[in-house]
């Protein structure tokens, strides 16, 4: 009986590692992830996803700074639809504050995903370079 027992199983183990089954257990090979850590032991999970966001947000402050250094040394200033006297920096910040409470209320009423919301931020940048 010992013999036979193992000469039964055998057919059912084959079948488990074709069905995938010997690999459990062992580390899969994973491409790109935007969520994945780009440095694990450190304090703050710096994401891919969080980096670039960070990247674009210090860029576009780079670039109104410099329009306001060289092209526009006034500071553009202007009058717009919110009757606020706003220049480039200011216009900046109104876009980046308004495109965080437009993610968090699609986050907090809808969910995922966050194309719609990412279109919308963008047209409220444009709107508020524009006539704010």
């Amino acid at each position: 009986m010992r013999v036979l027992l193992p000469l039964l199983l055998t057919p059912g183990m084959a079948a488990a590692q074709q069905a995938g089954w010997g690999n459990v257990g062992q580390p899969e090979e994973t491409g790109f992830s935007w969520t994945d850590p780009l440095w694990p032991d450190f304090w703050m999970a710096w994401t891919p996803a969080t980096l670039a966001v960070f990247i674009g947000i210090f860029s576009a402050i780079a670039v109104i700074g410099l329009m306001e250094g060289f092209k526009y040394k006034d500071g553009l200033e202007r009058k717009g639809v919110l009757g606020l006297t706003t220049t480039l920096g200011d216009r900046l910040f109104i876009t980046l504050l308004g495109s965080v409470y437009i993610f968090l209320a699609w986050l907090g009423f809808i969910g995922q995903p966050i194309w719609t919301p990412l279109a919308l931020a963008i047209a409220w940048g444009i709107f508020t370079f524009w006539k704010v």
